[in-house]
């Protein structure tokens, strides 16, 4: 006991101060957002006095409803589109037998390779050539399609955890391969899915780079190239720009703590034996 209770002090010890770091930037961004602007470098790091006008400015000068909903939107279609692919196509490769499967799924493994940046001129001219630039459902063709790869990935290991006895027996009741997925797997992977979703979000949410090259229309871009808007070429209204982002972080973090428990869980999947 004293043992456990000294390695338990130590380890508090030890990851007390990285906790710290770690919380320190939203800690410095929620208080900018609620100082005054002539005190964002002169100040305190706690403001002596509390405002709340940033998040009426942010509310309104860049039209963030408009900008949130699209967020919102593109977001969750592309976790959908990319849990029903990577699902689909994960419980294929680990569970079915067809032909060239390791050789399809070396193929997709290495669109992982090359960096979405190198992608980005002949994605472009892909959709000028379909005819789906400047419009959100170009946009989502190129998140699904761009990680659907990496959530197959995941969702496959996840696949092999289970044992081939519960398919067996489900095709002995009589089940259909779609059924034995629908009713039998998913249940079972949930922590697997919560996992994917997690990581998709994060990262459509965030994503800045493609949104800003293929959309041109203001009105349909999502939050992040447009809080950047907020920042000038000589000057930028940083408890405007907080405001924004601190309102920007809450969809993630309603997110993460819903589905917790589940992602610790996939991360702790095949752990430990059996």
């Amino acid at each position: 006991m004293r043992k456990t209770a000294f390695g338990k002090s130590f380890a508090t010890f030890v990851l007390f101060p990285f906790c710290v770091l770690m919380a320190f930037p939203f800690g410095w961004m929620l208080l900018t957002s609620l100082r005054e602007q002539n005190t964002i470098f002169n100040g305190p790091i706690i403001p002596r006095k509390f405002t709340g006008a940033a998040y009426h400015e942010a509310w309104t000068s860049i039209e963030f409803p408009l900008h949130f909903w699209n967020s919102v939107w593109i977001t969750s279609v592309t976790v959908i589109g990319v849990l029903v692919f990577a699902t689909l196509s994960g419980y294929a490769f680990a569970k079915l037998d067809f032909p060239f499967r390791n050789t399809l799924f070396v193929l997709l493994l290495t669109t992982l390779m090359m960096p979405s940046t190198a992608l980005i001129i002949p994605l472009y001219l892909e959709l000028k050539s379909f005819g789906l630039l400047d419009s959100q459902a170009g946009l989502l063709v190129l998140y699904i399609s761009g990680s659907a790869p990496f959530a197959m990935f995941l969702m496959r290991a996840f696949f092999q955890t289970l044992p081939d006895e519960l398919i067996e027996a489900a095709r002995v009741d009589g089940g259909s391969e779609l059924t034995i997925f629908r009713r039998v797997i998913l249940p079972l992977t949930r922590p697997g899915i919560a996992t994917v979703v997690i990581f998709q979000f994060l990262s459509t949410w965030n994503e800045f780079l493609i949104a800003n090259t293929v959309l041109r229309n203001t009105d349909s871009l999502p939050l992040q190239p447009v809080l950047f808007t907020l920042m000038g070429q000589y000057s930028t209204n940083w408890p405007a720009l907080t405001a924004g982002l601190t309102l920007s972080v809450v969809p993630v973090v309603i997110v993460y703590v819903r589905m917790q428990r589940q992602f610790v869980a996939g991360m702790m999947l095949g752990a430990v034996k059996n």
